[in-house]
């Protein structure tokens, strides 16, 4: 059985200190320094070209993590609806600029909606109908373009919600993605599924994952082994799949990049 090869989610500043390690094994990058509104709004060109030139000789797969702060794909709001659709296609320049063929974007799905969404008429189709709404034209540009979109479970509590969500669009330019700490939470908080499960639930439609380690209570983005996550049942969910989905360390302290690739090679289960 070939072994996975693990990338990181990094800012440009990182890229300094990361760059040998990305390029020895052409490794996945998620770049998030494109994200906030500040950068978005502004010279964002002249960090594009420093990522470019940092990256010079890195042929791994390269992806930016979208716009999410304040945004909701599924709003009901036709103005909100209207700056997450020119937000996304800010980001779908920067993609177009970098040459990144991926951007992670957050799921719409609250604990309230889990609980609420029978509860009033065409609950559930509401939601889907606002997020079309808010990035139809996203996915079809993406598409165009070359880019894969990867809907990330962020307060999800069923993961078969999103998985509905994608598969309404009809287009392979909208995927998932599962951030695994996120799953970690929730199951402590809202009973939810464990991680692997939401990873099983995706199956071939997972194209993206974010490896971080959670105590369950909160956010942590820890290096892995420092949570409660059991990562061979990680791993054994991710066997077999054959859409290939990029796995990124997340973590919110990048110096333990190097101890989570060392926990999860001893393991045996990636290669170093």
């Amino acid at each position: 059985m070939t072994l996975p090869v693990i990338g990181a989610c990094l800012m440009i500043e990182d890229l300094e200190t990361y760059r040998d390690w990305l390029i020895e094994r052409q490794r996945d990058l998620e770049l998030q320094s494109f994200h906030d509104s500040a950068v978005l709004d502004g010279d964002w060109q002249a960090l594009v070209d420093r990522a470019r030139a940092l990256l010079d000789g890195h042929t791994g797969r390269l992806g930016i993590h979208g716009p999410f702060m304040g945004l909701n794909i599924g709003s009901s709001d036709p103005a909100v609806q209207a700056v997450v659709a020119r937000r996304m296609d800010q980001a779908l320049d920067i993609c177009a600029a970098l040459g990144a063929t991926q951007m992670v974007i957050h799921s719409p799905y609250t604990p309230w909606d889990h609980a609420n969404m029978d509860n009033f008429p065409r609950g559930r189709e509401r939601i889907v109908e606002c997020a079309h709404a808010s990035i139809g034209g996203a996915v079809r540009r993406a598409a165009d373009q070359g880019v894969t979109l990867v809907l990330e479970n962020i307060q999800d509590v069923d993961p078969m919600e999103r998985l509905r969500l994608v598969d309404s669009f009809g287009s392979e330019a909208l995927q998932l993605s599962v951030d695994v700490g996120h799953s970690n939470c929730l199951h402590f908080s809202e009973n939810a599924p464990p991680a692997d499960y939401f990873i099983s639930a995706a199956g071939n439609r997972l194209h993206h994952v974010h490896l971080q380690d959670t105590d369950g209570y909160a956010d942590r983005h820890w290096a892995l082994g420092e949570g409660t996550i059991r990562w061979p049942a990680i791993f054994r969910a991710l066997e077999g799949l054959t859409s290939a989905p990029r796995l990124v360390l997340e973590l919110r302290d990048k110096a333990g990049i190097p101890a989570s690739i060392r926990l999860l090679t001893d393991l045996g289960l990636i290669e170093g």
